[in-house]
């Protein structure tokens, strides 16, 4: 029989602050990463608009492309006083600088509540002194702290640049209130859920679901862009006359979901959710037998989850069509990429292709992390028990790593090509920018390689394979602009590779980039062979 304390009892708030000290101490360069990587969205576009739009005739003309691009509208936002630098920012950069806001604080409550749980952590700081809300509060001052830090970083960093005071305030704010708002929610799906990852999945869903109702408002006569937090924050109209209520809204919104969580907190069991797991069938299925069915079902939900992004941020930058000119302004892609490809249209899709390449190469790294996320749980030692080799245990996952990193690549070249052949009444672009998405196939490899390496070789470090993914951005975005030697920016697979469809394809630096992937892989088998199992 389980008894529970009441709702309200004295020190039911014990060790909160001592929690939140842990958490800031634990957090605190994740906490960086996300709050410089979140201001900056939103300080370099200024920086990237100044130096492209330098007359107004240049940004009239851009405004006039982007007014009237039902796709653009959907995936930045309603079109404001998109004539000016700091229209262009808030118009451009609000809707992702909320997401990354949602996202970090999901990541956050996550973390300090339902990870802790399952994992028995919190089994073990709840037998000290801590009162019941303690944990769960911790959270959410950690969470708050970062979104008003997030917020503050964003405005200051916009008023530096000499962007009008009131408009960037409303800029930091709206991302501070979606964090607010999104926190919440990632707190309530905590106690609903006995898992971290259906906690992840149910805030993940109502971050998806407020994006695609915003999209749906801003395009339409607006109504429905009132049901999102995402909307709420544009609808403080910034840079535009702005107007507060809305961040009340939110914060209204974001209190009462704080204190609903509260009140299922209070009847639910610890390590129990409100929602209980679904029993699994009596006997397994035909399609878990064999080395690939476990780690399929475990990793198909990411799969879908990203082939479906990446098919539609592939259409997103698909609808450009050949309106190219016009959306570049004075930006020199020859210069960024440090090479002389002709055609801007050509050279603006081989950048695409790239990017996206690059952006799908966070599935490979997020799959390649999952057999370490397996083994420190403690879920890999009873499957090695077994007749199962640690070498048919890891090659599992590895297929599916490399299969579904071919899978989002491809889908993503397919819906640009897609989108751009429609409206260039030329479908045969779909082919085209496929098999452009797939000559970076192996540069994705690679990064999938790293991860396996370091899996294989220095497990605590596997993590470390998202600083070789920034390095590669780093050098397509800023290695020309910035001139790094040459043998630097040879160190990015992706630049080693062709930029189809602005050149020709050569077989050779693929191959050689195939070569490099499989021996990263192999060594990193070879070292997982030999090491000891690591748990948390």
């Amino acid at each position: 029989m389980t008894v529970r304390q009441p709702a309200r009892y004295a020190g039911t708030f014990t060790g909160t602050g001592v929690l939140t000290r842990f958490a800031l101490r634990r957090e605190r360069l994740p906490l960086v990463a996300w709050i410089v990587g979140g201001t900056l969205i939103y300080w370099s576009q200024a920086v990237a608009l100044d130096a492209a739009y330098p007359t107004q005739e240049k940004l009239d003309a851009l405004a006039g492309s982007m007014a009237g691009n039902a796709a653009m509208i959907a995936m930045a936002g309603p079109p404001r006083v998109l004539n000016t630098v700091e229209g262009q920012v808030a118009f451009q950069s609000s809707a992702f600088g909320m997401v990354v806001a949602g996202l970090m604080s999901m990541f956050l409550i996550g973390r300090h509540t339902r990870s802790n749980e399952e994992s028995g952590r919190d089994e073990l700081i709840r037998s000290g002194v801590v009162g019941r809300y303690a944990p769960a509060s911790a959270a959410a001052v950690v969470t708050v702290a970062a979104n008003i830090l997030l917020g503050l970083a964003i405005a200051l960093s916009l008023i530096g640049y000499g962007l009008p005071v009131p408009g960037s305030i409303a800029l930091g704010v709206a991302a501070t209130c979606a964090g607010f708002v999104f926190g919440a929610i990632a707190l309530l799906a905590a106690q609903l859920s006995a898992s971290t990852r259906t906690g992840y999945a149910i805030t993940g869903a109502a971050l998806a679901v407020s994006y695609l109702l915003r999209a749906v408002g801003d395009v339409g006569n607006g109504v429905l862009s009132w049901f999102s937090p995402l909307g709420w924050g544009q609808a403080m109209r910034p840079y535009d006359g702005e107007i507060w209520w809305p961040a009340a809204l939110s914060v209204v919104v974001a209190a009462g979901t704080g204190v609903v969580a509260a009140r299922v907190l209070d009847r639910r069991d610890f390590g129990a959710g409100v929602i209980p797991p679904r029993p699994g069938p009596a006997r397994a299925p035909e399609s878990l037998h064999g080395i690939f069915g476990l780690a399929w079902r475990l990793q198909r939900g990411s799969l879908i989850g990203w082939s479906l992004g990446m098919f539609f941020a592939g259409l997103a930058f698909g609808t450009i069509g050949d309106d190219v000119d016009d959306l570049l302004g004075d930006i020199d892609l020859n210069q960024i990429l440090g090479q002389n490809m002709g055609s801007m249209v050509d050279a603006f899709y081989a950048m695409a292709v790239a990017i996206l390449a690059i952006i799908g190469s966070a599935y490979t790294i997020s799959s390649g992390l999952r057999p370490r996320a397996e083994e420190a749980a403690g879920q890999a030692e009873p499957l090695l028990s077994t007749e199962l080799s640690r070498l048919r245990w890891l090659a599992g996952h590895a297929v599916i790593m490399l299969a579904g990193s071919a899978i989002v690549v491809a889908l993503s070249g397919f819906g640009m090509g897609l989108t751009y052949g429609l409206l260039a009444d030329d479908l045969s672009r779909a082919v085209t920018l496929t098999g452009a998405a797939l000559v970076y196939l192996p540069a994705v490899w690679v990064l999938g390689g790293v991860t396996l390496f370091l899996f294989g070789v220095a497990p605590k470090l596997t993590s470390a394979a998202w600083l070789a993914m920034a390095f590669c951005v780093v050098v397509l975005m800023f290695g020309a602009t910035l001139k790094f030697p040459a043998w630097l920016m040879s160190l990015s697979p992706f630049d080693n590779l062709p930029l189809v469809p602005a050149q020709s394809f050569d077989l050779v630096p693929v191959l050689i980039t195939l070569v490099v992937a499989l021996l990263l892989g192999a060594a990193g088998a070879f070292g997982f062979r030999r090491r000891d199992l690591e748990t948390n």
